[in-house]
């Protein structure tokens, strides 16, 4: 992060969801760069990441309350007039969402309007959404991996369509009253202090599952690929966007495919562990392939990613083991 060091001095920003994994990290990192951080989720800090980052004194603003509550959302945006607003707040869970489509949709959808009415009302200069890669382009001709952002929305799940839905709203506001946006659209985020009992982050959960000699599972053949992007990577390209790409989708990811099988093979052989995992059918809604190109991102942003699978899950592994979690 040396390059951006200083780069927020003085600055005020609204971070989402900043009591999850993803928001934990990213209002850690603007702290450090000098920003006044801002945060509002739904609930207190409750996952590792949360209260390993979150519970330091004067690292972030605290503010709790759902994105779908018009009235709580707007007092807090009102009185902190951030100057970019980095929408990290999500329903994240396929499974969820396709139980629910209109509980996925009131928090995806409406939830990311009440955000851009927040940000047009106050004076906002920007708003950084995160999306979803994987979900946005649905399974599309392996031909075509890994993806670029030409390649067209044909998302698969209430969660893919949701996000979607989201992006297109960032446009409506960019047309209408000028608010700049920038779309960051994520492949699988992992890293230390992810919830190793959630629904998202299969590194996490064979890491914490592995280690505390518990049986894991796969869910269909285990020959799925994912793009695994290491977490500092992914903050270091929202702090990247704060400031430049504006009216754009940018994918987040390595551009490598990795199957599911093989990341197990490698936790268990590093960690210690049965060769083979357990076995559970397909989960409906889940993609077969995934990757993401980041080779617009490197244009713009000028970001790349620096951590291989291998370096991020071995650091991954190593939180697990000296956090005792």
């Amino acid at each position: 992060m040396s390059r951006l060091d200083d780069a927020y001095a003085g600055r005020r920003v609204l971070v989402t969801g900043h009591t999850g994994f993803k928001g934990a990290w990213l209002s850690l990192w603007l702290h450090h760069l000098g920003a006044e951080v801002v945060g509002y989720a739904d609930g207190i800090p409750t996952e590792p990441s949360a209260f390993d980052l979150l519970d330091l004194g004067g690292i972030v603003d605290h503010h709790q309350g759902d994105v779908r509550d018009r009235g709580r959302l707007a007092a807090v945006i009102d009185a902190t007039r951030p100057e970019v607003v980095f929408h990290l707040a999500a329903q994240a869970d396929v499974r969820a969402s396709v139980a629910d489509p209109i509980d996925d949709a009131t928090v995806n959808v409406l939830g990311t309007i009440r955000i851009l009415e927040g940000a047009r009302r106050s004076g906002a200069r920007k708003v950084v959404l995160a999306s979803s890669g994987g979900t946005l382009y649905g399974d599309p001709a392996p031909a075509l991996l890994p993806l670029d952002e030409s390649v067209a929305h044909r998302p698969e799940s209430p969660y893919g369509g949701s996000k979607s839905a989201a992006g297109t709203y960032l446009r409506v506001y960019e047309s209408l009253y000028g608010l700049s946006w920038t779309e960051l659209a994520l492949a699988n985020v992992y890293g230390p202090r992810q919830d190793p009992h959630g629904e998202a982050g299969v590194v996490a959960i064979f890491a914490g599952r592995l280690l505390a000699g518990e049986p894991c599972t796969v869910y269909g053949t285990g020959g799925q690929t994912r793009d695994f992007v290491f977490v500092d990577d992914v903050v270091e390209a929202f702090i990247a966007a704060a400031d430049t790409g504006d009216g754009c989708l940018f994918n987040i990811g390595t551009g490598v495919e990795s199957s599911v099988n093989d990341l197990y093979s490698t936790m268990a052989s590093t960690i210690g562990g049965p060769s083979e995992p357990g076995r559970a059918p397909a989960r409906h809604g889940e993609l077969e392939r995934s990757a993401l190109d980041p080779g617009h991102a490197a244009q713009v942003l000028g970001w790349r990613p620096t951590t291989d699978l291998a370096e991020g899950v071995r650091r991954t592994i190593d939180w697990f083991r000296q956090s005792g979690r």
